[in-house]
């Protein structure tokens, strides 16, 4: 098993070899079969829904490799919650990461609403609600040459892993316990680089 800070350099390792186009080959049939015995994924990776963001690709990682929950915006719900409390309390996972992204649509849209009171239909208006905050904050802080979408993406990335952090019983524990580290990256669509946020 790995610890967290060798899970965190496994990952930027990956994204090393995915930026450089060195990825790993690999033969998907041939791993299938060990994989119905079960799974041992090495991080958990809150990511964005959006389909240019796939978390095994950016990390050069196979199936098993990552334990991967999706949800426009990558902010915590209750459910995404118990999803990564089993991965560190079952799968024993040493290391949640809360991926963003640039031009995230997600972020985009919140900050349409907290700037033009724009609002959107059925279910989606949810996702901008649990975003405002992080809007709010990235806007109070005044970008320093940098747009408002970008500060606003890594806020909530910063307010995301903050929450996981402190989530009882089991995040917090297992982070005091120096078992699970929680850190967060954007991912930059351009380049595929993904940047450390502290």
């Amino acid at each position: 098993m790995l610890s967290p800070d060798q899970a965190i350099k496994r990952l930027f390792e990956g994204n090393q070899r995915y930026t450089s186009g060195k990825t790993k080959k690999r033969d998907f049939a041939a791993t299938r079969q060990a994989l119905t015995g079960g799974q041992n994924p090495y991080a958990s990776i809150l990511s964005c829904a959006d389909s240019r963001v796939g978390p095994e690709l950016c990390f050069d990682e196979g199936r098993g490799d990552l334990f991967v929950s999706r949800v426009a915006g990558n902010y915590v719900s209750t459910d995404i919650l118990a999803s990564l409390e089993y991965g560190v309390a079952v799968l024993n996972i040493p290391v949640i990461m809360v991926l963003g992204h640039t031009s995230c649509g997600a972020v985009g849209a919140a900050v349409s609403a907290y700037e033009k009171q724009a609002e959107f239909p059925g279910h989606i208006q949810n996702i901008v609600t649990e975003l405002m905050p992080s809007v709010r904050a990235a806007a109070s802080q005044a970008p320093k040459g940098g747009t408002l979408l970008h500060a606003a993406t890594i806020e909530n990335v910063r307010q995301n892993v903050q929450r996981l952090q402190e989530a009882t019983p089991i995040l917090a524990r297992a982070v005091q316990d120096g078992k699970l580290r929680v850190v967060g990256g954007v991912y930059h669509l351009d380049t595929g680089r993904v940047e450390a946020i502290t």
